[in-house]
């Protein structure tokens, strides 16, 4: 029921920035947690960052003090700000709504190369 809708993805030089967006429709935005998730080439997809519909956020380690999950409810929006990127985040990355109306985003790519 949920769609969503990811944008902001792109090559980007190593150290530096992107910010993604998720918009998404069809639900209840505010109620859902939101996540991103990343899919790397020969890799499974995993768990990057997740916020809760009260704004507690979590992130894998990997990315912990350069990435930022937020939403912004009145957009139907989650972003995922990510600074001081690194090659190893070149990744096709997913937005997801977890629950309590779940769906996945088609996805975005994230290019970090010199």
């Amino acid at each position: 029921q949920v769609q969503l809708v990811e944008s902001g993805g792109g090559l980007v030089q190593p150290g530096g920035s992107l910010r993604l967006a998720c918009v998404a429709s069809r639900s209840m935005f505010s109620i859902n947690t939101m996540a991103w998730y990343r899919q790397a080439p020969g890799k499974q997809r995993e768990f990057v960052a997740r916020i809760t519909s009260e704004g507690s956020a979590n992130y894998v380690d990997s990315v912990k003090g350069r990435f930022t999950i937020s939403r912004d409810n009145v957009k139907n929006t989650a972003y995922l700000q990510m600074n001081n990127l690194k090659p190893e985040d070149t990744a096709v990355y997913y937005c997801r709504s977890v629950g309590p109306n779940p769906g996945w985003g088609q996805g975005t790519q994230v290019t970090v190369s010199s």
